[in-house]
């Protein structure tokens, strides 16, 4: 790599997307927490009311994402992939076709949009990456992932949102020469490829963090929690993650010099220690019980808070020893996120509750079930302005929970 295009990727590390933080996957931070206040600490008890819903979204279970004035979601109809944009009144401005999405078992669209600047980027369960102009749902460019890069598709789809910093997009086409690669978000071109540890991708969208001044990418491949430098693509470390069947779709979570991943099928949880600069990592606790398979964690004043799997309860675990203070079946296991000292809690049963963050106990101080939509109860929930938003198969919902 010449020294022109090394200080070309420092510098686009270092800015921002035109003055604009690009949208994430699980939030800004990309940890489930949304910067929210004002919130209702209890539900009536219908639940929360709907302000608008929108009931023809096709087959999928990406989440919506939220940038300025409008919502940005996928969905399949007739085997096509579409990007769909609301203004924030549930108008729609437009339904934009982008090519073939997945389209056998649990078929349908995964990866959620990530808006940057005036650019939509998101990839398709087949591995088609795609970047579209966010006013007109234009396609500008895109990368066949398996094509390009000598990957080759998963056995449920590519389950990954892109993760996007400055002007560099980082994407896992699972390769083994192009395993994580790096590219120019203005033109696709290839910026770094690294071999990673030559594995498949594991339905993980990677976690980009800063560690003592370094920029390290993490993510989950078929049987390794792998670490890059984001910079170059040099692998730092690998540790050990395997499964049943190579599914590990929670993105893992980054807090003072440590790092979690779990993922389910009995599996669970390791919080994994990070040296000085980075290029180690040894294990510090591992509880087994831990074990949500898509669901996600939030971690809250030293708290984690998460469902399980195999151990199918809600459970809060002490960031800093890995114990249980409590476990819970007040509802059925699913996805979490958090906002204003509240997680919301969307079970696969489709029950919505909200539970009070305290490590003393599962708090359900307001609960309904989404009955509109399709299939599995998948998608993660979405917090923005005041406003919840649920994705059930073909609808997207959006509950008010500001307190008036």
């Amino acid at each position: 790599m010449n020294r022109i295009v090394q200080l070309m990727i420092g510098i686009s590390l270092m800015t921002g997307v035109n003055g604009q933080d690009p949208t994430g996957w699980r939030g800004p931070l990309r940890n489930g927490t949304y910067p929210e206040s004002g919130l209702m600490k209890e539900w009536p008890s219908e639940g929360p009311e709907i302000s608008w819903t929108y009931q023809d979204l096709g087959q999928g279970h990406s989440s919506a994402a939220v940038s300025g004035e409008f919502l940005y979601i996928t969905g399949m109809l007739d085997r096509t992939g579409y990007l769909f944009k609301f203004d924030l009144m549930g108008g729609l401005v437009y339904k934009k076709p982008y090519g073939p999405e997945f389209a056998e078992s649990y078929y349908g669209t995964r990866g959620t949009p990530v808006i940057a600047g005036d650019r939509v980027y998101l990839l398709s369960g087949t591995g088609n990456l795609v970047c579209l102009s966010a006013a007109s749902g234009e396609i500008l460019w895109n990368k066949q992932l398996f094509k390009e890069f000598d990957g080759r598709n998963i056995q449920w789809g590519v389950n990954e949102t892109p993760v996007v910093d400055g002007n560099i997009i980082y994407v896992t086409p699972g390769g083994r020469r192009n395993n994580v690669v790096a590219l120019n978000r203005l033109s696709g071109e290839l910026v770094w490829s690294s071999p990673g540890a030559g594995e498949l991708s594991a339905y993980c969208t990677p976690l980009l963090f800063e560690h003592n001044g370094r920029k390290i990418l993490a993510t989950h491949t078929a049987s390794h929690l792998i670490g890059l430098d984001a910079g170059s693509g040099k692998l730092l470390w690998s540790h050990p993650h395997t499964n049943e069947w190579s599914v590990h779709p929670n993105t893992p979570i980054y807090h003072k010099g440590e790092l979690f991943c779990f993922s389910g099928y009995g599996q669970g949880g390791t919080k994994l220690k990070l040296s000085g600069d980075g290029s180690s990592v040894s294990p510090a606790w591992t509880n087994k019980t831990v074990d949500s398979r898509l669901g996600g964690a939030v971690l809250v004043d030293g708290y984690l808070y998460v469902s399980g799997d195999t151990y199918r309860e809600w459970k809060c675990v002490n960031w800093e020893t890995g114990k249980e203070t409590y476990t819970s079946s007040a509802i059925g296991k699913g996805a979490v996120i958090y906002a204003d000292g509240m997680l919301y809690c969307y079970s696969e049963r489709g029950e919505l509750a909200l539970v009070t963050a305290d490590p003393s106990g599962f708090n359900v101080r307001g609960k309904t079930s989404v009955m509109l939509g399709s299939e599995q109860h998948w998608a993660h929930p979405v917090i923005h302005d005041g406003v919840l938003y649920v994705r059930h198969g073909k609808a997207i919902i959006a509950y008010k929970v500001k307190s008036t």
